[in-house]
């Protein structure tokens, strides 16, 4: 449910809310991982079908810097390859997600974050240097991708597998990502406008009020990028989104 008046708001959830969008600049700055995280914290901050409208504004903020800031390294091959898929899987994400009942949502929410880790332990485990060739790979990642992106803003554990896969180097990765995520959250975003109504003037005013956490986690994300000890981060990131995922069950 949405609040009337940005008085309503609690301190509490203005902190959460402020921490989700700081961490996502961080992660749009090029430290990829955060997104169970952010969309845990935004979730117990306005509740779970709420969150996804709030996000998508701040969501496109992320992705322009990305895409100024790393767009030379850009493959697009890689983005004509999966966006097709995550396309009609968003499409099909607006349709489950329309008229799914709140407890319902959460659940869903829930089950993909679980989901997305599992994926992304299975990936870190994994040992083959192949590269995945067959269009069902890429077919399958991204429907999940853009299933997920629509109902949840969930779709980075299964774009991080396809582009993991693709071998494709930090850099190229990144910008590759921010192209695709730019894409596909514009045309997320009239479905959040006119079909969920999750993105209303109250939740852009909300918006502007987030807007210097996001500036900063992007400036402190562009600094983190070449220092920050990937194998503990990751594994920080996995702990805290599992504690995420079971705290939105008894929110």
């Amino acid at each position: 449910m949405f609040l009337s008046s940005l008085s309503e708001i609690s301190i509490a959830a203005w902190t959460m809310a402020a921490t989700a969008v700081f961490l996502m600049g961080v992660s749009k700055a090029g430290l990829k991982g955060m997104s169970i995280f952010n969309v845990t914290l935004m979730a117990l901050a306005f509740g779970s079908r709420a969150s996804t409208g709030l996000f998508i504004p701040l969501l496109l903020v992320g992705d322009v810097f990305a895409v100024v800031y790393y767009n030379r390294h850009t493959q697009w091959k890689y983005i004509l390859k999966f966006l097709p898929w995550m396309i009609l899987g968003i499409l099909v994400g607006v349709l489950i997600g329309k008229d799914l009942p709140e407890t319902e949502f959460k659940w869903g929410m829930v089950i993909v974050i679980f989901l997305s880790l599992g994926l992304l332990l299975f990936w870190e485990r994994r040992k083959s240097e192949s590269v995945p060739s067959h269009w069902l790979f890429s077919g399958s990642m991204g429907i999940l991708a853009g299933i997920c992106t629509m109902i949840g803003n969930l779709a980075g554990a299964f774009t991080n597998i396809f582009f993991l896969a693709m071998r494709l180097p930090k850099n190229e990765f990144v910008g590759t990502a921010a192209w695709l995520f730019l894409i596909t959250n514009f045309f997320k975003l009239p479905f959040h406008i006119w079909v969920w109504k999750t993105v209303t003037p109250e939740t852009l005013a909300i918006n502007l009020k987030l807007l210097p956490a996001i500036f900063l986690g992007l400036t402190l994300g562009v600094f983190l990028v070449k220092k920050i000890n990937e194998k503990n981060y990751k594994r920080f990131i996995l702990i805290v989104t599992a504690i995420g995922a079971v705290a939105i069950l008894f929110r």
